[in-house]
């Protein structure tokens, strides 16, 4: 039995007119996560539905809406698409699309470290939604292997604590998930080397690389409360395998700095990975003359 509250939702129970429950598909601590069928889209879509411990919870609803906000206001072919919201009523929620394709964090877990004629396309998607981000005055805090679905092109997802610049450099920390958090966003403000912002981001693609390049996260898990809780305050990453190539295992470092400042951009990154993409062997295709490349 899940340690969440749940709907326990029907087979065909509809949470909004028209929108009718399949299945429960995940979800965490404030959201139950379902397919639905939508008789307006006449398609499956996903439905992130506030559980009933929280679907008259101020705050919840208030983020729900933030939430809402910053998918409406962005819109780009990496990041997830929203087509729908309902803020009051027994049942709040988004409607997202639906999206075919396991996580990264799944293709890491079952097969250790990703191969780089996979990985480096992905980082530049990514990395090209987050700079998309930040020119539109947002960020997203929650960069992960859990948050990109695999797929063509991939798509990061959840944007449950994004929010914009501005509010960003008003929040204290922590916030987020602590293996992929910037220094930044372990700390209180007032004890930030600077405020969260778009290189918090820009950390966080640092740490989901390395991840993938490694087959483990850039520093060994750690317990208790303050400092003992996130290494990456005073530590220097593990080691990243010996056939990484010199300008990737660069780049990750130097996304991964402890130095907001000192970090390169989500769109620096692009830019040093598109020779990286250049430079992979071209997929061979059969056609009339046999096989040729692509």
């Amino acid at each position: 039995m899940s340690e969440h509250a749940s709907w326990e939702f029907e087979e065909g129970e509809e949470i909004h007119p028209g929108r009718a429950v399949l299945k429960t598909i995940g979800g965490g601590n404030r959201y139950e996560v379902c397919l639905v069928w939508d008789e307006s889209l006449y398609a499956l879509a996903v439905a992130k539905v506030l559980r009933p411990d929280q679907a008259e919870e101020e705050k919840a609803l208030r983020d729900l809406a933030l939430e809402v906000e910053a998918l409406a206001a962005l819109a780009h072919p990496t990041l997830v698409r929203s087509f729908d919201a309902v803020l009051d009523g027994p049942h709040p929620h988004v409607l997202i699309e639906h999206l075919e394709g396991p996580a990264l964090r799944r293709l890491i877990r079952r097969d250790g470290a990703i191969g780089l004629e996979q990985l480096l396309p992905l980082a530049a998607h990514v990395a090209g939604a987050l700079q998309y981000m930040a020119q539109s005055g947002y960020v997203h805090l929650d960069v992960k292997p859990d948050n990109i679905v695999m797929g063509v092109p991939p798509r990061l997802i959840d944007l449950s604590i994004a929010r914009t610049t501005e509010r960003a450099a008003r929040t204290d920390g922590p916030l987020g998930t602590d293996p992929y958090m910037a220094p930044e966003q372990c700390v209180p403000r007032d004890e930030a080397a600077a405020p969260i912002g778009p290189a918090t981001d820009a950390w966080g693609l640092g740490a989901t690389l390395f991840h993938a390049v490694a087959g483990e996260k850039p520093f060994p898990a750690a317990g208790g409360d303050g400092r003992e809780r996130f290494p990456q305050l005073d530590e220097e990453p593990l080691p990243l395998p010996s056939q990484t190539p010199p300008e990737l295992r660069a780049l990750i470092l130097d996304l991964l700095d402890r130095d907001p400042a000192a970090r390169p951009t989500c769109g620096d990154a692009v830019e040093r990975l598109q020779p990286l993409v250049a430079a992979l062997p071209r997929k061979l295709r059969l056609g009339r003359r046999g096989a040729v490349g692509t």
